[in-house]
């Protein structure tokens, strides 16, 4: 694939410069604290804080004359769900990894406490397995579900495993096993298991998105062991891992390292 042409719009990047210098900080800043922060001179930046205004993505306050940001970029990149995004930016690497690992594949997130599948692309081949779009899981039993969980905070965390069927059952040392896997899974980003529901088939589940921007899935594979595919699943990861940084990227988003 080839990389994008590194084509220079001075004035574009002179303008997201200054967005992102005032996203950067908690407080307003002066035009020559801007220029300062910039390393440019006040009359470069005047007009573009003028345009910048005009537009509605800064305001200048009254009293201080400084400038900070208002909420339109928010609003514009709430304008569609997190959800609606994600289907957009994983359909077609979606696709192209079925096409070439030859199996399965779907994208779940947790809502409202379960473990909601909301994307799938069937593999070619003529035997395989098929998760239902809209199928809830319980996060606690299954791969994406933990690597999903590994990723909250401890208190939307506790209240997902608290509501869970699975969770309720942990306690005392079980539960402390249960939280020292989540924090093992948040540094690989990448869950793999036996499926505790069905004889004979392996889930494997990659992190997506970016927990620090609020938008993450999981991209999963849920793999019948035919003879001879127990072994080695790394190449399997290696273009999952890929294919969810692919998502990632698409998303406007950092890829966790």
């Amino acid at each position: 694939m080839s990389s994008t042409p590194n084509y220079t719009v001075p004035a574009l990047e002179k303008g997201l410069d200054i967005i992102e210098a005032l996203a950067a900080v908690a407080v307003p800043l002066s035009l020559a604290e801007l220029g300062v922060k910039l390393d440019r001179s006040s009359s470069e930046l005047f007009r573009m804080l003028n345009c910048l205004e005009q537009r509605g993505y800064i305001v200048r306050d009254d009293a201080s004359g400084k400038y900070g940001l208002t909420l339109k970029l928010y609003s514009l990149a709430h304008a569609h769900s997190t959800t609606e995004k994600l289907l957009r930016a994983a359909e077609l690497p979606m696709r192209t990894l079925t096409e070439k690992v030859r199996e399965s594949c779907h994208l779940s997130v947790i809502d409202r406490g379960n473990l909601l599948v909301i994307a799938q692309q069937e593999s070619p081949e003529r035997v395989r397995l098929s998760i239902e779009v809209g199928a809830l899981f319980d996060p606690v039993a299954t791969a994406s579900g933990r690597l999903l969980l590994a990723q909250l905070d401890e208190t939307a965390r506790a209240a997902v495993v608290a509501g869970s069927p699975g969770g309720r059952k942990l306690t005392g040392k079980a539960l402390a096993t249960f939280a020292h896997t989540l924090a093992e899974l948040k540094k690989k980003s990448v869950s793999t298991a036996e499926s505790e529901t069905i004889e004979g088939v392996r889930d494997l589940s990659v992190l997506v998105g970016n927990p620090a921007a609020g938008i993450t899935g999981a991209l999963a594979i849920t793999r019948l062991l035919r003879r001879g595919q127990r072994g080695d699943e790394s190449a399997l990861l290696a273009e999952m891992t890929a294919t969810a940084g692919a998502i990632t990227r698409a998303l406007g988003l950092e890829v966790v390292a």
